[in-house]
């Protein structure tokens, strides 16, 4: 028999008040199958926390959840670094996370680490500097042109301190 699951709400009333100071935090625990037919509850849960919350606990008491969205950073990272450039623009279209995500330095550091043989510390500082991303989709003359360009930047500086 499987066990029975819960909607759990809390609430804690803050306030300056002194005849609010001595408030003790507030429950109500029900099925998932009373939650789902208790629409006075449905319309408080809205007026609190608005209607998109809503639809997502009533989403996921009838058991309609996204795995993907709940698998942590790092695993989606890795899983994301083998898909077609196509496709992670198409998927980074999905959410805020998922833009975030796909749009983010660590995910395009693992890209350019896998699509390239070599890439030597003045790159990646290079990479670091512009973020991983433009590095990745910056051609490779202009690239040559920048790190040679921080080089004699560097050498300039070096010469000064001399």
């Amino acid at each position: 028999l499987l066990p029975q699951l819960q909607v759990i709400f809390r609430w804690w009333k803050i306030s300056l008040r002194s005849e609010f100071r001595e408030s003790r935090p507030g429950e109500i625990k029900e099925s998932q199958e009373d939650f789902l037919d208790d629409s006075s509850l449905h319309i408080q849960i809205a007026v609190v926390f608005g209607a998109k919350v809503l639809e997502h606990v009533l989403s996921l008491c009838r058991g309609n959840y996204d795995f993907l969205e709940r698998l942590p950073v790092p695993l989606l990272l890795y899983i994301i670094s083998f898909l077609e450039l196509e496709d992670i623009a198409r998927l980074s279209q999905v959410s805020r996370r998922f833009e975030m995500i796909c749009n983010s330095n660590a995910l395009w550091e693992n890209i350019v680490k896998n699509a390239c043989d070599t890439i030597t510390p003045e790159m990646k500082e290079l990479a670091q500097e512009m973020g991983w991303k433009q590095f990745f989709f910056t051609n490779r003359i202009q690239l040559q042109l920048q790190l040679r360009r921080r080089k004699q930047k560097q050498d300039a500086q070096n010469k000064k301190l001399t």
